[in-house]
């Protein structure tokens, strides 16, 4: 039959013709994604909205899999506006079926674009081959030969990652495991025949096609349809048109389709694990996508000295390292285990020659003045330190950050809630300007808006000992606050600029 009057135009794998892509992205990270694929890819048709940066690029999978502030990348389908609700449950199922589905050539077409892309797997690229980048699903076998540690870390940043992208979403996302999930596939799956039992059985067999569908609805649809009954009549729809087999644990393809109030998306991943699951890390800390983010804004450039005064087990420099290798890095910590997983991490991305470690206190740093030409780092406040008063702290490691970072050096600091919102009001009363007046308009991300100051430069009372914190940001300008989730809890970067030495 005649295709689909609104069919999206399919990636062609030339030079000229680029693809329709999408990627999902951490809370707050959406403008760091989109500055990156415009300036790694040459991507056009950048469009950001809550939980994903949709693009057009023409690349091949080793290119795509380059993207350090996504999470997981998708071929885009087809993008509508919201299907209208109705209390007819059966006219909204036929209609998610006819936007999903479509005409049975729509699908042979997509089969192609699926091979055509994957057909440049092994060509060039050693990361491509590395990370199996077929859309066959991982399966628990595979998983199990991850250490316990880095798995435990990746399905929980994976599920923070997705559940929080829009409030009240009910995720249905490829890389989970639970109990809810397995029961939802196993119902799903004794729905579908096993065996392609449509109008087509030549397609199958010429195709010999297993998928999924991974579905999540939220908003107005899903106080009628669950997520699971969408899926449901999806994939039954496919079988018995396409004369494809579902396969649950690991299919061949698989299909995701996200309804919400704000747009109707339908795509396939292209990869088996996110893109934030770095095979170059040993031990997960901070997650890598705004590890990434930070050193994004931190202006290195070839023979810089940057440094890491609390580096944890060296998430921000190995992120920092392998993107721009041809600064010189330096980390340090006071703790004996943090630095020994460090020193683990840096073995296994093979980055003994451009990262160094130290054993040393953040308070009394043993580098000269004005050594270094970045610093970055994530204050570990909080349960980590079970301290009680971050105020006597934080003089402290602030004058030795700043004595260690050269004058227009950058530095940029990932804080808590609550370091946020006493630095920030501590730099408008040492006279710094505003941090969303000042942003840099070139880094793409938008600054936080400061919930604890009002836009004037008076100091308004968070108590008396507050004020002697400003003498230590005296030379530090701000140049931009940026609310990121961290999972559980929220974060906020913070870039300044050393703009003169101390007392100056």
């Amino acid at each position: 039959g005649a295709p689909p009057p609104r069919r999206p135009r399919l990636v062609k794998m030339s030079s000229s013709e680029p693809g329709r892509f999408f990627c999902t992205a951490g809370r707050g990270l959406e403008p760091f994604l989109a500055r990156e694929v415009r300036a790694r890819l040459g991507a056009t048709e950048v469009d950001c909205v809550s939980g994903k940066v949709f693009f057009r690029a023409a690349a091949r999978l080793g290119e795509l899999r380059r993207l350090r502030s996504g999470e997981r990348l998708f071929l885009l389908l087809k993008k509508h506006s919201p299907l209208p609700v109705s209390g007819n449950r059966g006219k909204m199922l036929h209609e998610i079926k006819s936007l999903v589905v479509g005409e049975p050539k729509y699908w042979l077409d997509i089969i192609s674009v699926w091979r055509k892309l994957h057909g440049h797997e092994g060509e060039t690229d050693d990361v491509s081959q590395e990370n199996g980048l077929a859309l066959k699903r991982k399966s628990e076998e595979e998983t199990n030969t991850t250490s316990k540690r880095q798995k435990t870390e990746q399905v929980r940043a994976v599920m923070s990652e997705e559940c929080q992208v829009e409030a009240g979403e009910t995720c249905v996302a490829p890389e989970r495991i639970s109990s809810q999930e397995c029961c939802i596939e196993s119902k799903t799956s004794s729905a579908f025949p096993s065996k392609g039992s449509g109008e087509n059985p030549t397609v199958n067999e010429k195709l010999s096609f297993s998928f999924r569908v991974s579905c999540r609805c939220s908003g107005a649809i899903a106080k009628i349809l669950t997520s699971q009954e969408v899926g449901r009549a999806v994939g039954i729809t496919l079988v018995k048109q396409c004369g494809w087999r579902a396969d649950l644990r690991d299919p061949d393809l698989e299909i995701f389709v996200h309804l919400n109030d704000t747009q109707s998306v339908v795509g396939i991943p292209l990869f088996r694990l996110p893109l934030a699951n770095r095979e170059y890390i040993k031990t997960a800390g901070l997650r890598s996508t705004v590890a990434w983010a930070m050193a994004s804004l931190a202006e290195i450039s070839a023979g810089a000295l940057v440094l890491d005064p609390m580096c944890g087990l060296g998430t921000i420099l190995l992120e920092a390292a392998k993107e721009w290798p041809e600064a010189c890095y330096l980390g340090a910590d006071i703790s004996d285990s943090q630095l020994e997983g460090a020193d683990g991490n840096i073995r296994t991305a093979g980055l003994m020659d451009k990262i160094e470690l130290l054993k040393t206190s953040v308070k009394a740093l043993p580098l000269p003045s004005e050594s270094f030409d970045s610093v970055i780092s994530d204050i570990p406040f909080g349960k980590k330190f079970k301290t009680t008063n971050d105020a006597q702290l934080l003089p402290d490691i602030l004058q030795e950050v700043e004595r260690v970072l050269r004058v227009g050096g950058t530095l940029v600091l990932l804080l808590s809630q609550e370091l946020h919102r006493r630095v920030d009001g501590l730099t408008r009363c040492a006279g710094g300007d505003s941090a969303e007046a000042s942003a840099d308009s070139d880094s793409g991300a938008a600054p936080a808006q400061a919930p604890s100051v009002d836009g004037n430069s008076s100091c308004l009372a968070q108590g008396g000992g507050e004020s002697v914190l400003s003498r230590h940001f005296r030379s530090l300008v701000p140049e931009g606050v940026y609310a990121v989730s961290l999972g559980k809890t929220d974060a906020f970067i913070h870039k300044y600029r050393k703009v003169s030495a101390p007392g100056n």
